[in-house]
């Protein structure tokens, strides 16, 4: 499939799309921290699966009408939907305690978790290397959130929950590519984050009513995931994924970035240290799962 994609694709154009696809989420990311400071998270989450959704309508059902939530295991489809749309809840809920930068690279640790899990799970063999990347991304994340770092431990917690459950989304996409479409499970997870992220604003309630700018920072958070998510999907057809791997590692640079520019907050020297290392150990396994 990677040398399909690189004989009939654009590299440079896929590493384009991947540094712009990183920025989006570096920029949701520093959006969700404001607002999940102000409102509640699943107020703020239901704008973001509700564009997805339309979206998603929008573009899709015209052309495919039905077999755009054509499913053969719909149980997992399902399920899988739920996992991310639970994950994101941990996301805002970390985001609110913890710095940006720190929050990234921790959920970063998932394509490590999900190259251990491939073993009992998928049967896949893991090799010397992968081994390595599992003990440096470890090491990354003992840094990170060693005592003393200052980092709240409930959000340390809430960003170890979300890296457990993006590798079990993770896995089964991996899973149900073989037998559903693209378009179906990128229609089933905008539905089922819609309905669990409106069901419960409409259960809990929000603490305060958003002000007419906030609303405005709400639709532009569940535009930049969308789109960055879309972005990131062409990317993807462009280049295969061994060369476009190292790139998603830009989102850890945005994020700390832009969590200097608007929360004036940098990592130490060890912070760093660990987030070097938790991208090193990312792009070991994304190689190791290329060859």
């Amino acid at each position: 499939m990677d040398t399909a994609v690189a004989q009939t694709g654009t590299p440079l154009k896929g590493v384009a799309l991947v540094v712009a696809a990183t920025l989006l989420f570096a920029t949701g990311d520093t959006l969700g921290k404001h607002l999940s400071m102000l409102y509640a998270a699943t107020m703020v989450l239901s704008a973001r699966y509700l564009i997805n959704l339309v979206l998603v309508l929008v573009t899709m059902w015209p052309r495919h009408r039905s077999a755009v939530w054509a499913t053969h295991r719909t149980g997992l489809v399902l399920l899988r939907g739920a996992l991310l749309a639970v994950a994101t809840v941990t996301m805002l809920l970390s985001l609110r305690v913890m710095p940006v930068a720190e929050t990234v690279a921790l959920i970063y640790i998932t394509p490590v978790l999900l190259m251990l899990a491939s073993g009992p799970i998928l049967g896949e063999r893991v090799p010397l290397i992968g081994w390595i990347s599992a003990a440096l991304g470890f090491a990354g994340v003992l840094l990170i959130a060693r005592p003393g770092s200052g980092l709240d431990p409930w959000g340390v917690a809430l960003c170890l929950v979300n890296a457990v459950l993006g590798t079990g989304y993770h896995l089964l996409t991996r899973i149900l590519t073989r037998t559903e479409t693209t378009m179906a499970l990128l229609f089933h997870t905008a539905l089922v984050g819609s309905v669990l992220s409106v069901g419960a604003t409409l259960v809990i309630g929000g603490e305060t009513m958003p002000t007419l700018p906030d609303i405005g920072l709400i639709l532009l958070y569940g535009t930049c995931a969308t789109v960055g998510h879309l972005l990131l999907t062409s990317a993807y057809r462009e280049a295969p994924a061994s060369t476009l791997a190292p790139v998603n590692y830009m989102h850890i640079a945005f994020a700390t970035l832009l969590g200097w520019l608007v929360f004036r907050h940098l990592p130490d020297a060890l912070g760093f240290t660990g987030m070097a290392l938790i991208a090193t150990a990312g792009v070991l396994a994304a190689w190791q799962a290329s060859r």
